[in-house]
């Protein structure tokens, strides 16, 4: 028997031993405390108003937040900071996508500055091959209620267009940078009333960079309804213009808001019905991905155990190596531990999200992403529940 057939044979889930091996004793009950917090519907809810009024006002909270929540999910402040937790991740043979997570600046100087920053991870990046890949956040090169106004086909003043054609430099500069340095790059997805426009500039990247290899990647939120057709579209697109297609898999971080805004502006809600139509979408966008994967690179970016076994099966019966270059696997910094290190274990291409920035820079991020956390249905519950018993394990093997 293969080594590689050995470690598929072995691959479980339920793995705690190799899902926390890099966790010390109390790493693990600070993980325990803090998705306990978590789990509180009524926390997640008055927590980010109280932690904005206490850091603006000066109380002395950021040690708390930083020794945290802010360490579980987050990096470090600067890349260089960054580096202990990327070296964590990489002697379990998981890559790191450095996150700049700063939100909610709207200035030209503010939108200057994430672009440079992010140009730093892709200098990062060409010095060290633990780094899999950059990314960037559309709203942070320009502003929402442009990208708004372009996505309903308003039409533009003199200023805002000259606006436009500098969000859509900053794309360039980012992506071109990348095509030259050999790093690729995943272009978040945002919310539907303002992704046909960044849609457009990802296909205008990809045409540009991905002639010879998949550099650019846009993103594919499947709780929509329609993005598994935006997918295949974009596919043929890729096949008939010559370029190769980057897509990154999700299923989706926008749920309520969009289910809320449709409603109060009387259009039908872009979203899937249930959970159901959803996951139906994501293994059938896995399945049209690896049915074209000499064109299409593509990331699965979930916590979702029953897609990730679609995928990994997928590839063993279609014998694929584990470490396909087309196909990575991806969580974010500080969960689902489970998935990550299992299927790195197991010789499959993981990398983890690592969100950075000053950390009253990325609260907003780390409340969202709580807040989202809570919205998944069971999420923190598995959590919580591998989490204890890891902590059973250890005891007992004392």
């Amino acid at each position: 028997m293969s080594q590689q057939t050995q470690r598929l044979g072995e691959l479980s889930f339920e793995n705690t031993e190799v899902a926390f091996r890099g966790k010390s004793d109390s790493d693990l009950n600070k993980a325990y405390w803090l998705f306990k917090i978590l789990s509180s519907n009524f926390l997640t809810r008055v927590g980010p108003p109280m932690t904005n009024f206490a850091l603006n006002i000066g109380l002395p909270i950021k040690g708390l937040i930083r020794s945290t929540i802010f360490n579980h999910f987050c990096g470090g402040e600067t890349i260089n900071g960054c580096i202990p937790a990327i070296d964590t991740l990489a002697d379990q043979q998981v890559g790191t996508i450095l996150d700049y997570s700063v939100e909610g600046e709207d200035t030209e100087e503010a939108f200057d500055e994430t672009c440079n920053e992010i140009l730093r991870t892709v200098a990062y990046a060409t010095t060290d091959p633990r780094i899999s890949f950059s990314v960037f956040k559309p709203t942070g090169l320009g502003r929402f209620e442009l990208f708004e106004k372009i996505n309903a086909k308003l039409p533009l003043s003199v200023n805002e267009q000259l606006e436009y054609e500098r969000i859509r430099r900053r794309f360039e500069r980012i992506c071109q940078n990348c095509y030259e340095n050999d790093v690729k790059v995943l272009i978040d997805a945002e919310h539907s009333w303002i992704q046909d426009v960044i849609d457009d500039l990802a296909r205008e990247m990809m045409q540009r960079f991905n002639r010879k290899a998949t550099i650019v990647y846009n993103t594919y939120q499947l709780y929509r309804r329609d993005k598994l057709a935006s997918l295949q579209a974009d596919y043929h697109l890729a096949e008939t213009a010559g370029f190769f297609l980057g897509a990154k898999l999700v299923r989706g971080a926008y749920m309520e808001i969009e289910r809320e805004r449709a409603q109060e502006n009387g259009y039908p809600s872009p979203i899937q019905p249930d959970k159901g139509a959803t996951d139906g979408d994501y293994d059938l966008a896995i399945q049209f991905c690896l049915d074209h994967i000499d064109r299409i690179g593509f990331m699965a970016g979930t916590h979702n155990e029953a897609s990730s076994k679609v995928l990994v099966d997928e590839m063993n019966s279609r014998q694929l190596p584990h470490d396909h270059p087309h196909i990575h696997f991806a969580q974010l910094l500080g969960m689902s531990d489970n998935l990550s290190f299992n299927l790195a274990a197991a010789g499959y291409r993981v990398a983890k999200y690592m969100p950075y920035g000053p950390v009253k820079a990325v609260m907003p991020y780390l409340f969202r992403r709580a807040q989202e956390n809570t919205s998944v249905a069971g999420q923190t519950g598995r959590e919580l529940s591998l989490i204890a018993q890891e902590k059973k394990r250890r005891k007992t093997k004392r």
